[in-house]
């Protein structure tokens, strides 16, 4: 998870770059008797269970059926956001908070499904910290990224709680490991993922107090992360986006109904990935892609626009974005 902010400089570049290099993306609708049309889709992180429909639509030939030719890449540069912005790649990942920051920048990224249906992040810590609730975030040191949306969403959940958030240490830890950062001393409570390193604790033998960010406000239940393109790619080439993502939602559909063999296929193409944690995570995660919603990759307009007044209100953006502009349903949608 990484939070930024788009310098005026970046932005004219992406714009530029943008306009430039869609012009090689081709207009044309994949053609399963044509030579596949080949694709770009681009990781937020390094692969883990959110990714797995992807790679299942490529081991799966679901992408083939469509057309489509499909280079999975891992950003070497920039972010994923920036990549599909400038139409280096197609198609990323990415979270709806980062979406929202581009849009309010002007950067026309849209978001096409998500990728889970709630929020499954949340503040953890070790549980001899006996931090049950927001009110035990007193007293403690948060180790973080370094964003100001991290102080202000913990500022947020004490205050609701008539919490003193002066009382909080923050100290920025970047990318340090949270177990050892935790067992250490370093840090008394950090963000993290329930179904990666939530999982990852147990298999350590390690018990942690867990505040489910979503559940703890509704504000928090943000979609991350979200499968995103671009404006002018929809506006040029709907056919593309709707081979593509026809394949992605029978991905994630398959990693769904059958949890065992997505984790094999995840294995098999990252091989230096821990595979006990893979097949515990996506256990976990085949009930949360989905979870209530009607159908795989729906996002809710009002989930988009709670947050959006909540970063607007706090100031990380300078005026509310249109929310129907920023996500549709049209392709995950039955």
């Amino acid at each position: 998870m990484k939070y930024f902010k788009m310098t005026r400089f970046l932005l004219i570049l992406i714009i530029i770059t943008l306009t430039l290099s869609l012009s090689a993306c081709g207009t044309g609708a994949p053609d399963k008797g044509r030579d596949l049309q080949k694709v770009t889709f681009v990781l937020d992180w390094t692969p883990n269970t959110n990714h797995t429909g992807i790679y299942a639509a490529k081991a799966q030939g679901f992408f083939e059926e469509q057309g489509l030719d499909v280079e999975i890449i891992q950003p070497s540069e920039g972010t994923s956001d920036s990549i599909v912005a400038s139409g280096s790649a197609q198609f990323g990942i990415s979270y709806q908070e980062s979406v929202t920051f581009a849009r309010a920048e002007g950067i026309p990224l849209v978001s096409l499904a998500a990728v889970i249906q709630h929020n499954t992040s949340g503040f953890a810590s070790l549980k001899d910290k006996n931090i049950l609730s927001p009110k035990d975030f007193e007293g403690k040191i948060y180790g973080g990224w370094g964003s100001p949306i991290e102080e202000a969403t913990i500022k947020y959940l004490m205050e609701q709680v008539g919490a003193d958030f002066s009382k909080v240490k923050i100290a920025t830890t970047g990318d340090a490991d949270f177990f050892q950062a935790s067992a250490s001393g370093q840090i008394d409570f950090g963000w993290i993922f329930e179904g990666w390193d939530g999982i990852a604790a147990k298999q350590k033998g390690m018990e942690l107090n867990y505040i489910d960010l979503g559940k703890e406000a509704t504000v928090f239940d943000y979609y991350t992360p979200v499968i995103i393109t671009n404006e002018t790619i929809l506006a040029q080439n709907e056919q593309l986006v709707k081979a593509f993502m026809t394949a992605a939602k029978k991905g994630y559909e398959f990693a769904i109904e059958n949890p065992e063999e997505a984790a094999e296929i995840l294995i098999k193409a990252v091989p230096e990935i821990d595979g006990e944690l893979v097949k515990e995570s996506q256990k976990f995660l085949s009930q949360q892609y989905q979870a209530e919603a009607e159908y795989w990759g729906y996002q809710k307009e009002e989930v988009w626009q709670d947050y959006t007044n909540w970063m607007a209100e706090n100031g990380f953006i300078k005026e509310k974005i249109d929310v129907s502009k920023a996500y549709t349903n049209k392709f995950v949608e039955k």
